[in-house]
Parts: C-alpha cells; structure tokens; sequence
C-alpha cells in the first residue's frame, strides 16, 4: 500500500509517498480502506519536532488523525462492524503511532464509529478530530442551562463545531472570527459575531470556549464564569473568580458514532475546504499553516 511518511522532523518537503506492507487487523482491530483522511494541526507540530517530547515512537511515521473509509476486514473478536461498513475513526497518532495517511489503517474497533449515512464518504473525514474535540470542550466547560457561551476561532474547524452543538443545547452563542467571517458565523447558528474590529463587551458571555490561542479573550466572562481553553500553550489566566481549564481530545468511537447521528439530522454541517493527493500532504501542510481554510483539508489516498 501507498502512505505519507516522515523520515525525521523538519519541513513539509520531507513528506515522502512510500510502499509499505498493508496491515493485518489484529484481535479487536478492523482495518479500513482509507476514503479520505485530514490534516489538523496537531500533524504540522509533530511533523516540525515542537511535539517531540510528547511522541514515542520513532522513524519513519506515519501522521494523520482522521479517517473515513470502508471496513476491508475484520479481526477476531469484532462485533460492531463488518466488511463494507462505512466508518469515520480518530487515532491518536502521537501517541500510538498509528497514522492515517495511508490507503489502510488497522486501529482498534472502538476507536471508529458508522460514518454519517447523508455525508459524502471522503467529506467525513471532516468529522473525528475536530468534531471530538468540540463536543468535549464543550463537556468541560459545562455552560449553566440556557446560558451565554463566547466561541473563539468560531469559523475553525473545531469552533464551528462547536458553535453549532452549542446551538444544539439552547445556548445564546457569541461567535469570535475575522470581519469577514461574520456571515458564515451567522449560518452556522451565532447569535452574536464579533472580531478584533468589533471586540466583545467585557463580561458578555457566562462561559469561553477558547479555540483560537487568545487567552486575552476571558475578558469577555462575566465574574465567576468558566473558560476552556483547547490550545495550552497560550492558556486564559484565571481572574475575578472565573474557573480555568484545559481540555484535550481523547479517543472515542461511542461519542463519535453520536456525532455522526447530529450530521444526518442536520445539527453538524461538515465543511471542506480542498483535497490533495497523498504525494501533495507537503502541500497541504504549508496551506494549513498559511491560515485562512474555511474548511478541512483533506488527503484522498487513491488519487
């Protein structure tokens, strides 16, 4: 099989097209014919070596978090899948090793989920990381009932998720963009749209959920509020009584197959960008870190 490997870390250019044996599906594992993988930016820091400390495996590896793609087959002792099911998985490549651009990926059963039945099979790999790591953001966070919630980085891949299962849950949204994100904000179910030309009213929101890497925006809180932040390297610092705390994504094909469900009755809208061919993730990578996507990109792996 064909997949995008890293000899060491460095520059996009180093990603490499390599043959590799395909994978055999180990006892609770199943192995996917991979539609469509997606390039986060978790993958730019693994790439670059700023997460070296924190991965532990070595060269070459493959990176990549997202999948959806098609069950080839199944290993002894699976139950909730069968060859030809559509699904959508995360793995935590950092921290197993186990990356996703490629044309096959065996991962632990549990870790994957039905793909959405109304999505078109490579959009759904818009879908895991960030879809995961919204939804559990928002379950730290724990905004009170009918409460206001100020979304950073809310036309982002993990801020519009968010935005939208915020809307979901009854919550008036305060939506954090660029100026000209405002109309997108709105079609996503903001109620308010605010950027550095409009900046948000001191102690608007009951609640921040901090996407974007702007600890300054806990201005935002009201006086003994709550702020979740998903980026730790530029935290909110804890002021006027409001309770601060970090949230990072963990592997999880229950919530993932509930994520899914909100796709098909129109609650999450899956948004792509661009896709690139697996000799293009260098590509990829650089228009990732040139900002401005509206969307996920994507790796198609038989292009």
């Amino acid at each position: 099989m064909r997949a995008s490997t890293l000899p060491q870390y460095g520059g996009p250019e180093l990603l490499t097209v390599s043959d590799l044996p395909r994978p055999t599906p180990e006892p609770g594992q199943i192995l996917v014919r991979v539609a469509a993988s997606a390039v986060n930016p978790v993958d730019l820091e693994v790439r670059s070596g700023a997460a070296a400390g924190n991965i532990g495996h070595g060269f070459p590896m493959t990176l990549g978090w997202d999948l959806s793609g098609v069950v080839e087959e199944c290993g002894p002792g699976v139950d909730r899948f069968t060859a030809g099911d559509r699904v959508v998985a995360m793995s935590a490549q950092m921290a197993t090793g186990v990356g996703t651009h490629a044309q096959y990926v065996a991962l632990d059963a549990g870790l994957a989920a039905k793909a959405p039945r109304t999505a078109e099979l490579r959009d759904a790999a818009a879908l895991p990381l960030a879809g995961l790591t919204a939804h559990q953001a928002l379950g730290v966070l724990d905004p009170p009932a009918g409460g206001t919630v100020l979304i950073t980085g809310a036309s982002g891949a993990v801020g519009g998720f968010a935005v939208q299962l915020a809307v979901a849950r009854g919550l008036k949204v305060l939506a954090f963009g660029r100026p000209d994100d405002a109309l997108l904000l709105r079609a996503l179910g903001a109620d308010e749209t605010y950027s550095d030309e409009r900046p948000v009213p001191p102690g608007a929101a009951d609640a921040l959920l901090e996407t974007a890497g702007l600890p300054g925006a806990v201005a935002g809180v009201r006086d003994g509020g709550r702020a979740v932040s998903i980026v730790p390297t530029a935290p909110p610092v804890a002021e006027r009584g409001i309770d601060v705390r970090m949230s990072f994504v963990e592997q999880d094909g229950r919530r993932l197959e509930e994520l899914s469900g909100l796709v098909d009755e129109g609650v999450l809208t899956l948004r792509v960008a661009a896709a690139f061919p697996l000799a293009e993730v260098g590509e990829a990578h650089r228009r990732l870190a040139a900002g401005g996507s509206r969307g996920k990109l994507l790796i198609s792996p038989w292009d």
